[in-house]
């Protein structure tokens, strides 16, 4: 089982000192919400494959592990990646290999490189925000940029209390292992392990559902009704932010004209790969 209270640190990761970390939030969702989309409707190589050097840049300016973000990044990968892994063996086109009733057509394999090089960008552009943005600075950007009000309550309200669920799992996970439990242990039953582990999360639905009364009832006794507002922190972009942003989009639109220009130039990857 991995730990969750890992997310504690991912959010100490979140709130170093660097240009990265230090960039509005706001700004910093709109950019990777550029980024995600520009390479999603990309149908050449060409600009997944520079916005993936250009957010190792970023990565290294904000002074992040790429072993550690490689390593999210894998564990990311197969939710996709198991669509991904069929495209040659199913989609029409030229056969360029077979092995008994199994085919890989060229049109497939050019289809999957292609979503395989869009999942790597929008993956890395993902973590890059998680790792310089702390959870309760994502919430406050989503509420700035117009998120309903019911979902930006619900989103607020889940970050301000997910580490309280957090340290309570860590107190149940200490307690068991203070008995002796141990859920990898080969000489006792696996069934009454798992039975054990969902004792485990029956327990923290329960602990949940009280601290959500109890949350519930303080918050009416404050004032709290349907009308209510949740506070919204006045931060204006400063000078830094603008250029950042405008970085980007001038990034994109010079990728997007030495493509038009350039494509039959850039070889493979200047090929539309994309299924007509």
């Amino acid at each position: 089982m991995a730990d969750i209270t890992q997310i504690i640190r991912f959010d100490d990761l979140a709130s170093k000192e660097s240009p990265i970390h230090n960039l509005e939030g706001r700004i910093k969702l709109i950019s990777t919400i550029l980024i995600t989309v520009v390479c999603v409707v990309s149908q050449e190589l060409f600009i997944p494959i520079v916005l993936e050097l250009f957010l190792l840049i970023l990565f290294k300016i904000a002074d992040l592990s790429y072993i550690d973000s490689f390593k999210r990044l894998l564990m990311l990968l197969p939710f996709g990646g198991a669509i991904i892994i069929f495209q040659p063996f199913i989609q029409p086109g030229t056969i360029i290999w077979r092995y008994s009733w199994l085919t890989v057509t060229d049109v497939g394999l050019n289809w999957a490189i292609l979503l395989l090089a869009r999942m790597i960008v929008t993956l890395t552009v993902v973590i890059l925000y998680s790792s310089t943005t702390p959870l309760q600075e994502m919430a406050s950007s989503f509420r700035k940029l117009k998120m309903p009000r019911d979902l930006a309550m619900i989103l607020s309200i889940m970050v301000r209390f997910l580490f309280l669920f957090v340290d309570e799992l860590a107190a149940i996970r200490k307690s068991q292992k203070s008995r002796n439990f141990n859920i990898h242990a080969k000489n006792i039953s696996y069934k009454w392990r798992v039975k054990q582990v969902g004792y485990t999360v029956g327990m923290m639905f329960l602990k949940a559902y009280e601290q959500g009364e109890r949350v519930h009832k303080s918050m009416v006794s404050r004032g709290f009704s349907d009308t209510s507002e949740m506070f919204n922190e006045k931060k204006s972009p400063e000078k830094s932010d603008y250029i950042f942003l405008i970085s980007i989009i001038i990034i994109i639109l010079i990728l997007e004209i030495l493509l038009f220009k350039f494509s039959g130039q850039l070889g493979y990857i200047g090929q539309n790969l994309s299924i007509n």
